[in-house]
């Protein structure tokens, strides 16, 4: 009767281990896009601020060799 028991309590916990498994393979998962997401984002804005402040250098450069 205890051999049952420990059969029963041993496969319950293998299932509740690989249900924690999988979930936390899915919190990974999302983490790592959510990062990446954010990260591009990050780039992307960055990216975009130095070219608006290029093209307004070469603006302003421009304006002085005309002034000269």
């Amino acid at each position: 009767m205890c051999k049952k028991v420990i059969e029963i309590l041993a496969s319950i916990s293998i299932i509740l281990s690989l249900s924690a498994c999988a979930e936390l393979k899915q919190t990974g998962k999302d983490i790592g896009h959510t990062t990446k997401k954010v990260t591009t984002a990050i780039g992307h804005g960055t990216r975009d601020t130095v070219k608006a402040i290029g093209h307004e250098t070469k603006e302003v450069i421009n304006e002085i060799k005309e002034s000269d």
